[in-house]
């Protein structure tokens, strides 16, 4: 049986999520993570983990289609036992979703129900449906946004999935913690990623109004984002639970 702990990252492939993988590696994690689309980015993010000595596998999900949570569970218990030689893993890190930017008078129900599927009736149902396969002991990280507490115009639908989340979060350890599982939202400030078409990261405009209004005077980069999620997987963080991280620089304060 391995005695090495494994994390299930969704939405793996790129941006924060794979910079979560590799920081999740670097402390001697094994690794399944999830993509949606792009196969190709994914397995390169799996043969960069095994380079680094771990065990990785790529499962395809599509966060938002609960529906489809039972099959991709099943997925996940034959690759737990082919790959990983368990039949259980540790950590579940709720990172896959989308950006929305659209002004409260002209948010749709369409665009509505997508932020709602993607970035909370997703986490709900498929960390419900996960906890058999959870080790008792094991964490589970939700992710937030700095939107949930800051107001930026054009976040509406986006930003209230994330309050939802945060409080989903403190009723999740509440109910977990008979079983030692602790449960912590990180929410990332601005990011340089391609997250909603890469504005933080293309747009000048908006880099450097952002960094003006944050206290270490720039933007965020994924690397200040996964070293946090990967700290909150160690035995040092066993006893944060509950709680929300804002790793932003330090914005509108």
């Amino acid at each position: 049986m391995s005695t090495t702990k494994i994390a299930l990252v969704t939405g793996g492939s790129r941006g924060l999520g794979k910079n979560m993988a590799q920081h999740l590696a670097q402390k001697g994690l094994d690794i399944m993570l999830t993509y949606h689309s792009k196969k190709d980015e994914a397995e390169a993010v799996v043969a960069e983990l095994q380079a680094l000595g771990r065990k990785a596998a790529a499962l395809q999900l599509d966060a938002s289609n609960v529906s489809s949570f039972d099959g991709f569970l099943e997925q996940v218990k034959t690759t737990l036992n082919d790959i990983f030689g368990t039949s259980r893993f540790d950590f579940l890190i709720n990172n896959a979703g989308t950006g929305l930017y659209a002004p409260y008078a002209e948010t749709t129900e369409q665009q509505f129900d997508e932020m709602l599927n993607i970035h909370f009736k997703g986490p709900f149902f498929l960390t419900q449906k996960a906890l058999p396969l959870l080790n008792d002991g094991g964490r589970i990280i939700n992710i937030s946004s700095g939107l949930a507490r800051f107001a930026n115009p054009g976040s509406s639908a986006y930003a209230s999935m994330k309050g939802a989340m945060e409080v989903l979060t403190r009723y999740q350890a509440k109910e977990l913690g008979s079983r030692g599982i602790a449960v912590n939202i990180v929410a990332p400030g601005a990011i340089e990623t391609d997250f909603g078409g890469g504005r933080v990261r293309d747009d000048e405009q908006i880099n450097e109004h952002l960094a003006s209004v944050t206290a270490l005077g720039r933007v965020g980069l994924p690397d200040d984002i996964g070293p946090v999620v990967a700290f909150l997987c160690t035995e040092e963080a066993r006893w944060i639970n509950a709680q929300r991280l804002e790793a932003s620089g330090g914005m509108f304060l």
